[in-house]
């Protein structure tokens, strides 16, 4: 959120489905591992929200379990993946697929394009695009 907003008039609602492990660890033992993403999603998201799914293999349950989750509930999807993709790959609405069988060097290219993206929405809503050339990013 704070690389996106900056000199753009952008407020973003972001919230990380990963971080929040007492939630996780709740969700997990109570309702199942499958369930730790879709069941944020179902409690906080809309319809016409984008949901930013990571996962090296593109195979994990959970994600595949959340973009379903999303897809029933209209949200867009957005995969990345790595190794052969996995079903992550087939059910996002776009898939941003690192054909490498390296976790390091996944990992690492995924890490980039979430660079690249919140640059991207930032300096596309620039409040001054004369400022697109003086500012640090």
């Amino acid at each position: 959120m704070k690389g996106v907003r900056g000199n753009s008039w952008l407020k973003p609602k972001v919230n990380s489905l990963s971080s929040a492990v007492e939630l996780i660890t709740a969700i997990v033992n109570d309702i199942g591992p499958e369930e730790m993403f879709s069941f944020q999603l179902t409690s906080m998201a809309s319809e016409g929200d984008v949901l930013i799914a990571i996962s090296s293999s593109g195979a994990s349950p959970n994600i595949i379990k959340a973009l379903n989750t999303a897809r029933e509930m209209k949200m867009a999807t957005i995969a990345m993946t790595g190794f052969s993709g996995g079903d992550s790959a087939r059910l996002a609405d776009v898939s941003l697929h690192v054909d490498a069988e390296n976790y390091g060097v996944v990992e690492d290219v995924h890490q980039s394009l979430m660079h690249i993206l919140a640059q991207y929405l930032r300096q596309s809503h620039l409040t001054d695009p004369s400022l697109l050339g003086t500012l640090k990013f």
